[in-house]
């Protein structure tokens, strides 16, 4: 079956090509200033919309306070434990709230997204130890502060690789098999880099390969890639609950998600794969028919794996 990419979609990325060539590449500013134009509602994806219906609270963590923000549901059917995107340099939970809103009135589910610290300035492990510690303050207090003991986690982009390495901590190292379910949108598995990401070169649709290297080096710094605490396409991964592998064809990291897909399901456990003609790198941020279909398919998995 040949995927092929609706003329929308095409327009769309022709389009954001020709935007990103007009501003400065991420690899020539330093992670504050990235920061601040996303802040500033500057970045290419636009004004930031924050939800009157979120609000935070602090749990403690190993580098200090750690910030959930909290999307209520009155009903929960589960509590998601959600992990943004930003090549764990950029990003904050608030920069998701459109979408973790809707997720959570279509889902009837509690959104619990973590304020993990960033690198460069808190590189590896700083931001899975957050996220490991979040992880576990749910399994102790989710009943009792947001209605409902089960679980599912996930995020985009660096947040699905964080979100793989939590599930393999949390099994590790504290013998947690109970979550339900993990949403992983174009993550990143394999920090050696796979060969599609290697030869993608400069095309420019929210990353590209020098932006991933970018990241990468932010990250981690001189720690080794082949750790399988940073690579998790390197871990053991038998005993994980069932994924949603969610992706777009114009991605650089597209084979991260088909080779961890493939993974997952080789090591028993349940795994879907949706891979969408086109999309670029974060395709659901925009408004794009593709994105709403990603959209609907994550809420059907929401209620798949917790009804």
């Amino acid at each position: 079956m040949f995927l092929t990419a609706s003329a929308e979609t095409a327009a769309f990325n022709a389009r954001l090509e020709q935007t990103l060539e007009t501003m400065p590449h991420l690899t020539t500013v330093e992670p504050h200033e990235a920061r601040a134009t996303r802040e500033a509602g500057e970045s290419i994806f636009g004004v930031l919309a924050v939800s009157p219906l979120a609000y935070e609270m602090p749990i403690p963590g190993p580098g200090g306070d750690l910030t959930l923000r909290i999307f209520p549901a009155e009903n929960p059917t589960g509590v998601y434990l959600h992990i943004h995107g930003g090549g764990w340099v950029l990003g904050a939970p608030h920069h998701q709230d459109p979408r973790l809103e809707a997720l959570s009135a279509g889902a009837d589910v509690t959104v619990v997204s973590v304020g993990y610290r960033l690198a460069p300035e808190h590189r590896h492990p700083s931001a899975p130890d957050d996220c490991e510690a979040a992880a576990l303050w749910l399994t102790g207090n989710a009943a009792r502060e947001f209605g409902s003991d089960k679980l599912v986690i996930g995020g985009e982009s660096a947040g699905a690789h964080l979100a793989v390495v939590t599930l393999t901590r949390m099994r590790d190292r504290h013998g947690f098999r109970g979550f339900s379910g993990a949403n992983l949108l174009y993550g990143i598995y394999d920090l050696r880099m796979t060969p599609g990401l290697r030869a993608w070169g400069d095309r420019n649709l929210i990353v590209d390969t020098g932006a991933m290297g970018w990241f990468i080096d932010h990250y981690l710094g001189d720690h080794s890639r082949d750790d399988p605490d940073v690579s998790p396409f390197l871990a053991e991964i038998s005993g994980l609950p069932p994924a949603l592998f969610t992706v777009g064809t114009e991605d650089p990291l597209l084979e991260d998600s088909l080779f961890m897909h493939a993974r997952w399901s080789a090591a028993g456990n349940g795994s879907q794969l949706a891979v969408y003609p086109g999309g670029c790198h974060a395709f659901d941020a925009f408004p794009l028919a593709i994105a709403d279909e990603a959209s609907e398919r994550i809420r059907r998995f929401f209620l798949d794996v917790l009804t």
